[in-house]
């Protein structure tokens, strides 16, 4: 015998019916039969019931302590750089640990405090549903509405109170950790230096007048190797740091200069008759066969650490862009856009290659006021 399909009432009839009502007729309209419908708990207030409660709070809690603690260290901790053998340097090497730590915690504590709600608190349900097709009407809407606000109060949250608390405080501490560290980078006004800003100056920018020479690194931070015209062979690619006289001796000044994100320079040795095609406005920025350009990828950022000799490519291997090192490093393949930022460098009387000034124009990836 088939079963016939339930009436469908009117919009004024639903009004009538309650909450619980709506839910049920929602049910059958959609064709579900529930096959099993038990309470997790059907003698309530016992003390089994009342640990489990505490058990899902404790683990909302956690997540709300966590992610207090990961905006804390967001705000507090000493982040800024401090070099190997320094008494702070153990502090600077916490800060990122930290704060993925104290966020993953967040983020475990409160999928176990949701699954161990689930699986203790929420009725066990076994239900079968046809499945249909075509867009809902106006019955199939408040019904479906209905039955998500009957799921909700079946399952217990609302009488919870020390679950709601925790849960609440947990959710509203991690969105606030995430909005801190999402938005903390603009707390800092970046223009408050006005032409010494980090957005328009590098590490080749030349604070008193002193000369800023090109350094290799050797592995050493406390080592300093100065770079002449004969260390490169025609064809040769070398990565470069900034360094000023006054540095020597400080360690930390030492070690920054080779770990800020703007100071890489790929120092380029192109092969004796190679075409050139030079920018506007940057002729003269090479000495002779040695190019400079940044090593910081006009795409995203990433390290153009590639050099093809036979096509004077600079290819950046993280999303394949590459540019062409004889045409003031034009992108000529892949997502890059922009070409490469080119330091201007020259040879002292000693012989030593130094930066004659800084970029002319902010270095990496897209930027709103760049020209090229």
């Amino acid at each position: 015998m088939t079963q016939q399909p339930p009436s469908v009432p009117e919009a004024a009839e639903l009004d009538e019916l309650s909450r619980a009502d709506v839910a049920r007729l929602g049910s059958k309209l959609d064709d579900v039969e529930i096959v099993q419908l038990a309470d997790r708990w059907p003698v309530k207030g016992t003390r089994a019931e009342k640990r489990a409660e505490r058990g899902v709070a404790m683990w909302f809690t956690i997540c709300g302590l966590s992610s207090l603690a990961a905006a804390g260290i967001f705000v507090f901790w000493p982040w800024e750089y401090h070099a190997p053998g320094s008494t702070d340097h153990w502090i600077y090497q916490l800060y990122t640990p930290l704060l993925g730590i104290t966020m993953g915690l967040a983020v475990l504590a409160l999928g176990i405090g949701t699954i161990a709600y689930v699986k203790k608190f929420m009725p066990a349900e076994i239900s079968v549903q046809q499945r249909h097709d075509g867009p809902s009407d106006e019955v199939d809407r408040r019904t479906f509405s209905a039955l998500v606000t009957e799921a909700g109060a079946t399952s217990g949250l609302p009488r919870r109170k020390m679950i709601a608390r925790a849960a609440g405080f947990g959710a509203g501490a991690l969105g606030l950790g995430l909005g801190v560290v999402a938005l903390g980078g603009f707390v800092k006004n970046p223009w408050a230096q006005d032409n010494n800003s980090a957005l328009v100056t590098t590490g080749w920018k030349s604070i008193s007048g002193e000369k800023v020479y090109l350094r290799r690194d050797t592995g050493d931070p406390k080592e300093v190797v100065l770079v002449r015209p004969e260390d490169l062979d025609a064809g040769a690619m070398e990565t470069v740091f900034p360094y000023r006289h006054w540095e020597q001796g400080d360690e930390e000044a030492l070690a920054r200069a080779l770990r800020r994100s703007d100071s890489p320079v790929m120092l380029i040795r192109l092969r004796p008759g190679t075409q050139v095609v030079q920018r506007k406005g940057q002729e003269g920025f090479n000495y002779g066969d040695f190019w400079a350009y940044s090593k910081v990828c006009s795409h995203l950022g990433c390290p153009t650490s590639l050099f093809e000799q036979q096509t004077n490519r600079i290819l950046c291997p993280c999303h394949q862009s590459q540019f062409d090192a004889t045409h003031y490093a034009k992108p000529i393949f892949g997502p890059a856009t922009r070409a490469l930022a080119q330091l201007p460098i020259d040879v002292d009387d000693e012989g030593f290659f130094y930066a004659r000034h800084d970029f002319i124009e902010p270095i990496g990836p897209a930027y709103w006021e760049r020209k090229s």
